[in-house]
C-alpha cells in the first residue's frame, strides 16, 4: 500500500469551514472543532429559517391587507371569502402590494367586491 498524507486535504477542509465561521464570536471563528459545529448549526438554522420567512411574510400581507380592507369597511375574511366567489384570482402578495403602494388601485378592487 502507498502511504498517504492528509495535509493538503486536511487543510483546505479546515480552512472552508473556518472561511464560513468568519465573524462568528470567540473561539468559533478560530478553532476548527468549535467554527465545525457553529457552522453545522448555522446551516441548520438556515434551512429551517428559509421555510419560515415564507410563513412570515404571508402573516404580513395578510396584516397589510387586513388594514387596508377595514378602512373600506369590510373584514379580511369577508373580503378573501368574496374575492374567491366572485373568482378574482389576485393572491395576498400581489394584493399587500396595492394596499401600501397603490391605494387607488386596491380602492377599485374592494369596490368590484362590494358591487
Amino acid at each position: 500500500m502507498v502511504r498517504v498524507k492528509r495535509g493538503v486535504t486536511q487543510r483546505r477542509r479546515h480552512k472552508r469551514v473556518l472561511a464560513r465561521a468568519k465573524g462568528y464570536r470567540g473561539q468559533r471563528s478560530t478553532l476548527f472543532r468549535e467554527a465545525r459545529q457553529a457552522v453545522f448549526k448555522a446551516g441548520m438554522y438556515a434551512y429551517e429559517h428559509r421555510r419560515l420567512k415564507k410563513r412570515d411574510f404571508r402573516g404580513l400581507w395578510i396584516i397589510r391587507i387586513n388594514a387596508a380592507v377595514r378602512a373600506e369597511g369590510l373584514s379580511y375574511s369577508r373580503f378573501i371569502n368574496v374575492l374567491l366567489k366572485k373568482h378574482i384570482l389576485i393572491d395576498r402578495k400581489i394584493l399587500a402590494h396595492l394596499a401600501t403602494d397603490h391605494p387607488a388601485v386596491f380602492g377599485e378592487v374592494v369596490k368590484a367586491v362590494k358591487a
